[in-house]
């Protein structure tokens, strides 16, 4: 059945905010196509945090979607930030499921000649027989993906918005951003305005510009220090140290960065050097290469799936590309020697303390002129 016919919009995914983003577009679309004016639209909040709530807000959608427009025409009705549907305390109770068995009896019945429906649904529970029910039915939009396309969303949510601020990205600038930023789509989004705004309408938002302007976000990752080290570059490496430590910074979570991509880089040249995995292209890795790899070797690792270093395939696959593809990659042997003069510097900086710039400097020197 083509998707004009279908009688919903269904959107999830596992972050609220790239969710929520898609469905106000669409539910500004359909308004716009319907020429609904302020009295045929509405916004139902699906946020609960127990049964009781789950049943008011769908007694609240039921009333919405069965309420005729007050001057005619067509009414449109956002059901969003429903929290219901994925596998929580709240979600897998019996009201909750009873609750979402009347939705899905009143999507069934949904006029669309005279109600347009959008549901936004993040995180959810694709295993369950509603959510399949809606793919199936609906109008269904996978909104940022999981696992190895979150990455990729998140580009999406940054260049959507330089689009809309009059600014384009720099290639690599994009990716730059994200390490620095992490996972966290309401600050990538602030940033990009920022850096935007500092670009000037119809600039260009550079690689320089976000090394220099957006702070290390990202929990542990001094982005800055380890992309210019194992760039090759010494002088950005060296400015980067000098920038960290005027500004009051330690040398400890510089060193865990450095160690921390090193331990990714081994099991990758290992890989490659084996001919498990090819070098990585303009989008990552080989995704069946990939996938053959981590079936061979994640038992050795004890199936340990908590996200770690020391286990490569506990990483997002996009991530290790863009690592890996940043510069040229390091032979084993100098990443072996990288760890060790790693190892070297900390116990170095236990033994001169008020000397943390001038170890790591060095180090730097030593590694990248070598």
């Amino acid at each position: 059945m083509p998707a004009a016919t279908k009688s919903f919009t269904f959107i999830c995914g596992p972050d609220d905010f790239i969710v929520n983003r898609i469905g106000k577009e669409r539910f500004e679309e359909l308004a716009k196509e319907a020429g609904a004016d302020e009295y045929s639209r509405e916004i139902i909040n699906g946020f609960a945090a127990n049964v009781d709530e789950v049943e008011t807000a769908v007694n609240r959608f039921r009333d919405s979607v069965q309420t005729v427009a007050m001057f005619g025409g067509k009414r449109v009705v956002w059901f969003k930030d429903i929290n219901f549907l994925a596998d929580t305390v709240t979600g897998r109770s019996e009201g909750a499921l009873k609750q979402v068995a009347a939705l899905q009896e009143l999507l069934e019945k949904v006029n669309s000649d005279e109600v347009s429906v959008v549901i936004t649904a993040a995180p959810v529970d694709r295993r369950r027989a509603f959510a399949k029910w809606c793919e199936a039915h609906g109008d269904f939009t996978l909104a940022g993906g999981d696992g190895e396309s979150a990455g990729e969303a998140l580009a999406g949510v940054a260049l959507a918005e330089a689009k809309a601020m009059g600014v384009s990205f720099e290639a690599g600038a994009v990716e730059v951003l994200l390490q620095k930023i992490g996972p966290n789509t309401r600050l990538l989004t602030e940033e990009v305005r920022k850096l935007a705004t500092y670009a000037g309408e119809g600039g260009t938002i550079k690689e320089s510009n976000v090394a220099e302007l957006t702070p290390n976000f990202a929990e542990g990752d001094f982005f800055e220090s380890a992309e210019r080290f194992f760039a090759g570059d010494l002088h950005g490496t060296l400015g980067a140290l000098q920038r960290h430590f005027f500004a009051g910074g330690d040398a400890r979570p510089i060193i865990s960065a450095l160690q921390n991509r090193n331990r990714i880089l081994i099991q990758v040249r290992v890989l490659i050097d084996s001919g498990e995995l090819r070098a990585p292209g303009p989008y990552g890795f080989d995704k069946a290469a990939w996938a053959k790899a981590q079936a061979a070797y994640t038992k050795h690792f004890g199936g340990d799936s908590e996200k770690s270093a020391y286990n490569l395939f506990t990483q997002n696959q996009w991530y290790v590309g863009k690592l890996v593809g940043t510069g040229k990659l390091p032979t084993l042997r100098r990443l072996i020697d990288n760890q060790q003069e790693f190892l070297g510097v900390f116990e170095e900086i236990i033994r001169r303390p008020n000397e943390q710039e001038v170890v790591l400097r060095d180090m730097a020197v030593r590694c990248l002129t070598t």
